[in-house]
């Protein structure tokens, strides 16, 4: 396994590559310092397998990289981590295809549980702005109390299991070109997948399906695990 960390910050890079010591002893480790060298990183070694990317970089907006590493390698799982961690930021990192958005400040033992998440195929999301999202007047979705009595589960809202595989991989902050790929199915379908998606979940987006998905405690098998 192939991994690059993106942080101009010599301290955050040395805890992180602890953490990930820890958790994949075996991987190599990449370290780019903006976003120049990251990419050029990339280049080198296409076969990456996750991206610790910093939104504060000092050449580039760190959005702005993340839109095109996830344009150039859509096999590639990027996780956001950023002192900036308001609602908006992490939804426009979700917007954007992360794989999931870790606070700067958070203690080592959650970035360990973020990171052992997202290698296990799961997005991170911070509690509190699943929460804020949950408290939401204005979300009809279930996680806003739409639903009653026990939680639902994939199967009970009605959908496939190729829709879960669909959701899945959503959630992994693939886009539907990589899903037709990983799937093989053609891009209408799985546009067609989605949809069915939004609707059994009642929400709008992508990333509001995968809050969604998130707050219910869903772990949804990866489709090669089936």
């Amino acid at each position: 396994m192939k991994i690059l960390i993106v942080d101009d910050h010599v301290l955050i890079r040395d805890a992180l590559r602890g953490v990930l010591r820890d958790l994949k002893p075996e991987a190599l480790i990449f370290e780019a310092i903006d976003s120049r060298q990251a990419l050029h990183l990339a280049t080198d070694h296409p076969d990456l397998q996750l991206a610790l990317l910093d939104l504060n970089l000092p050449d580039r907006d760190g959005f702005a990289v993340l839109k095109e590493l996830r344009e150039r390698y859509p096999a590639l799982s990027i996780v956001v981590l950023s002192g900036f961690h308001e609602r908006v930021n992490v939804m426009r990192a979700l917007d954007l295809g992360a794989s999931g958005f870790i606070p700067k400040s958070a203690p080592r033992e959650v970035m360990f549980g973020a990171l052992n998440l997202v290698f296990s195929g799961g997005v991170y999301i911070p509690p509190e702005i699943l929460e804020a999202h949950a408290a939401a007047p204005d979300q009809a979705s279930p996680t806003s109390g739409t639903w009653t009595g026990a939680q639902p589960s994939p199967a009970s809202l009605g959908l496939t299991e190729r829709q879960i595989d669909v959701l899945a991989l959503l959630m992994q902050g693939k886009s539907n070109k990589a899903i037709c790929r990983k799937l093989d199915l053609a891009e209408p379908t799985v546009k067609n997948h989605v949809t069915a998606i939004l609707k059994a979940l009642k929400v709008s987006n992508r990333t509001e399906a995968v809050l969604a998905a998130t707050s219910l405690g869903w772990a949804l098998p990866r489709a090669d695990q089936r």
